[in-house]
């Protein structure tokens, strides 16, 4: 060879070295004996599904081994190995098989994680399989160890959750300790082998919740399995184990999960790769508030805000970088400590009782005799260890030491309770300070300087309250003066629209926030009352509701203060008719549909009280700067009361999306909201009204759309014309599908809520539907149809519709 082809060789051989030595950053799926991953280097398994290496949670500088999803973009680990000794350099350290065993080496080159099989041989290597599981085996394929043997806080469909009764062991999720933290959380789930049962623990000792036992093909407090969605469950016994298991249905391409998550709550989602993000499919418990000391001591949880966590006034957080990063188990400590100790019984009178209502009392009470509420405040005042107290019903209960699971609860929640909590004497006497000295230079001074001081604090209170009733705290309802929203609203000028409860004008307050302002008309409701209801709609939020700011209640003036919506109603844009407006995208038109969905699933099943909307429409749902659907008018029907449908139906623009019910004097549940949505999805897709008259005659938009579902024909045809059929089809098909269902008769064949979002996301499957009656007798005789009453009529009709032959609203039985 030659000197030149020589020096040629040389680079070319050093860079298949080179190569060689990162084989594994390309794509290997098994590390052999004496071979290592280090840095950067992953091994991802034959098919793509998973991805194993150093990692970081959060922002933490430390490293873990672990294997996560290769196919999610958001990073999402199911399986940690080092999770109680991280290491600090990923260069520096080592993932490698050494004389049998997958060992991590740090820099110091100390064993910090081992598999420990005690199985010594050279021919075994690690491999990553596809259903993320990571096996140790030989060269004869006998598998030694896997990871799905040892979760951490996910359990992957096909792994077993179980009881070994040779072994006497259990696989057990146990949750990070929050999102940027591993460790092993406060709470774990594992099977309850005696009961049949599955059971979550808090501190690894204290059941806060269980699944009840298995029935066959649920768990008893667990009904959401029944419906399946997209997993198959299987509960096996056998001589040698008890283990449950679930497995994807079909071989759905869906990726899935199933976490012990450190909220509490063990949830099952599925990755939703159209919109990039984890949707739930249910979790246990349902509500966060129901999670055993989810807010530590003297934490205070409360579900209508967020976050659910917060300390009473007169605490604050004991570790405040955990609660920014929503690990509420510290929970709260006083502000100023206590100055008696179990010794020292001299300073019980420096102490006072904080009083805070509209509580759920703490756990464990303890019931103590007492004459009345002073003899019961007394009694826990002369005892060290009383915490706090309670009278109700003739009956005192006191608390010693932390308290835990406190709620705070609605105003007009009749379990709501006031509890007494001992603070420090300085909490009432620190506002009392600043007492003038009497001058030596005669009483003249004094008088001088106490008017002076008083004239200041008189203007310095009615600085304060106007600009506290200019704006708005966060998470609070304001009152509003009628003066001062006359004045935002430049007396009333600028009408922004007129819906079932009043008119809505443009308003600015002091300090530019530009507001919503809504004059009430027919609440009938005393002060009280009214402003309980109120309160309770001002916890609400949720990003696809408008936000409740303020009110204003003087007298007959009720008035309702919201955030502004900048791109204004819906109606505005799907029924617009200005050339110089632009037509809502298909795409838009699919996510505002969405939102209004997630919006109206949190009213009927996220708040302490199902709300039912009553007026679901265009006019209703409005879109902020960037397009992002509110519902609005939500929990206002309740003001009003049952003559609300007598308005509703005098009111232009509500007319055709009432339910049955609403028109029959029947019951009246979340399902009639269901009705009007599926009314207002046929408006999505047509981009004009469902009812429309032409040359004197009724033209019902939802008969087109059936017809097209029912025959299978064009169904880009009955698209709104301006769209010029640019749409997704099976997305246009899945609306028209979901609509179809939701505007049934039969109530109960309506599906939810919930499970209209879960259609629209892809994640359930819409079959055809039956034909709904109302849209039966406008395909069997649309001539002979009248929808509703003349608009001017003042009395409701009792039916959707009439021709020469009556039906009856509800399909017979």
């Amino acid at each position: 060879m030659s000197a030149k082809n020589s020096s040629c060789f040389v680079p070319v051989l050093l860079l298949l070295c080179f190569l060689m030595s990162f084989h594994l950053t390309f794509g290997a799926d098994s590390i052999v004996t004496n071979q290592a991953i280090s840095g950067n280097q992953t091994i991802v398994s034959s098919g793509g599904n998973f991805e194993l290496g150093f990692f970081q949670a959060g922002n933490s500088s430390k490293y873990y081994v672990g294997i996560w999803f290769k196919k999610v973009s958001d990073k999402t680990v199911v399986w940690v190995a080092n999770r109680e000794r991280p290491v600090m350099d990923k260069y520096s350290s080592e993932l490698k098989v050494v004389d049998g065993n997958l060992v991590l080496l740090d820099e110091k080159e100390t064993e910090v994680w081992s598999t420990d099989t005690n199985f010594k041989a050279y021919d075994v290597e690690a491999v990553l399989l596809d259903e993320g599981n990571l096996v140790l085996r030989n060269g004869s394929k006998r598998t030694l160890w896997q990871s799905w043997d040892w979760p951490s806080d996910t359990w992957l469909p096909g792994s077993k959750i179980g009881y070994n009764k040779r072994t006497n062991r259990k696989q057990i999720l146990t949750s990070w300790k929050n999102p940027e933290d591993p460790t092993p959380g406060m709470y774990t789930l594992e099977l309850d082998p005696i009961g049949n049962q599955y059971i979550i623990r808090w501190n690894r000792s204290q059941q806060i919740w269980a699944s009840g036992a298995w029935k066959g093909q649920i768990f008893s407090n667990v009904p959401e399995m029944g419906k399946k969605f997209l997993f198959n469950f299987n509960y096996t016994t056998t001589e040698t184990e008890v283990y449950f298991t679930y497995s994807l249905i079909n071989t759905s391409p869906y990726i899935a999960r199933f976490i012990m998550d450190y909220t509490g709550q063990i949830k099952q989602l599925t990755w939703l790769d159209n919109v990039q993000k984890w949707f739930l499919i249910w979790s246990e418990p349902k509500t966060q508030c129901e999670v055993n000391a989810y807010c530590g001591a003297y934490g205070v949880c409360n579900a209508m805000v967020f976050p659910v966590c917060d300390c009473l006034p007169g605490f604050k957080g004991r570790f405040e970088k955990s609660w920014s990063l929503r690990e509420y188990s510290g929970g709260c400590e006083r502000i100023t400590k206590l100055e008696h100790g179990e010794a020292n019984t001299g300073n019980l009178k420096a102490d006072i009782f904080g009083e805070y209502p509209y509580m759920k009392l703490p756990d464990n009470p303890q019931l103590v005799s007492a004459v009345n509420a002073t003899d019961c405040k007394s009694i826990c005042l002369s005892r060290i260890s009383c915490t706090a107290y309670a009278y109700y019903a003739d009956a005192c209960s006191t608390w010693r030491g932390d308290l835990f699971n406190m709620q705070q609860l609605a105003g007009d929640d009749i379990n709501g309770k006031v509890i007494y909590i001992r603070l420090h004497a300085s909490k009432l006497s620190k506002n009392n300070k600043g007492i003038i000295p009497g001058a030596i230079g005669g009483s003249i001074a004094v008088v001088i300087v106490m008017v002076s001081l008083i004239l200041i604090a008189i203007k310095k209170r009615k600085l304060r309250r106007a600009t506290e009733a200019a704006k708005p705290v966060e998470g609070t309802v304001v009152a509003f003066g009628f003066k001062d929203l006359q004045t935002a609203t430049k007396n009333f000028s600028e009408m922004l629209g007129r819906g079932s409860f009043g008119s809505v004008f443009k308003g600015t307050l002091p300090d530019s926030t530009v507001i919503a302002v809504k004059k009430l008309e027919g609440i009938r409701q005393g002060e009280k009352q009214f402003r309980n209801e109120i309160s309770t709609i001002g916890f609400i939020q949720h990003v696809n509701l408008v936000h409740l700011l303020g009110f204003c209640s003087e007298g007959n003036k009720k008035l309702l203060v919201y955030e502004y919506a900048s791109n204004g109603s819906l109606d505005s844009h799907i029924f617009n008719k200005e050339k110089s407006k632009s037509t809502l995208s298909w795409r838009a038109r699919y996510e505002i549909a969405l939102g209004t969905a997630r919006g109206l699933v949190y009213l009927h099943e996220n708040c302490r009280d199902c709300i039912i909307h009553c007026d679901v429409k265009p006019e209703n749902i409005l879109l902020d700067t960037h397009m992002c659907p509110k519902v609005a008018d939500f929990g206002l029907a309740k003001l009003v009361g049952r003559d609300f449908s007598r308005v509703l139906t005098t009111m232009r623009g509500t007319r055709g999306y009432l339910a049955p019910e609403w028109l029959s004097g029947a019951s009246v549940t979340a399902k009639a909201d269901v009705y009007s949505y599926g009314m207002m999805l046929f408006e999505f897709v047509s981009g004009r009204r469902n009812v429309q008259h032409t040359n004197g005659k009724i033209n019902f938009f939802p008969t087109s759309a059936a017809k097209v579902i029912i025959n299978g024909g064009d169904i880009l045809g009955i698209l709104d014309p301006n769209l010029n059929q640019v749409a997704d089809v099976e997305e246009v098909t899945r609306i028209c599908r979901v609509a179809c269902w939701c505007i049934q008769d039969d109530e109960t064949i309506r599906p939810s809520m919930g499970q209209v979002v879960q259609i629209l996301e892809g994640v359930l499957v819409v079959d055809l539907p039956p034909d709904p009656r109302v849209l039966q007798v406008f395909l069997d005789n649309e001539e002979d149809v009248v929808f509703f009453s003349d608009e001017s009529s003042s009395t409701v009709q009792k039916q959707y519709f009439k021709r020469k032959i009556q039906v009856p609203l509800k399909t017979p039985g």
